[in-house]
């Protein structure tokens, strides 16, 4: 999984550190629902039950696969 150095330094962050790869990898591969930001970026979501059904939001950069950033989304909406 290729990342950026933001994502590096954000994943330590109390609210991110228990996100693990393996998550992010499923959101990528099978997203509920990507939107794609005017500044190119692709933002992915998806439900991860292990984390209570809680939904986990990928960016990646404009190639689609490096990972920018990736948090639980509160405010996303099915």
């Amino acid at each position: 999984m290729r990342v950026t150095k933001y994502f590096l330094t954000t994943r330590i962050r109390q609210d991110r550190c228990g996100i693990r790869d393996e998550w992010i990898e499923r959101v990528i591969a099978q997203p509920l629902r990507t939107q794609r930001q005017t500044d190119g970026r692709v933002r992915c979501w998806a439900s991860i039950a292990e984390a209570d059904g809680r939904y986990l939001r990928v960016v990646l950069l404009e190639d689609a696969e490096t990972v920018h950033n990736a948090f639980f989304d509160r405010d996303f909406m099915p």
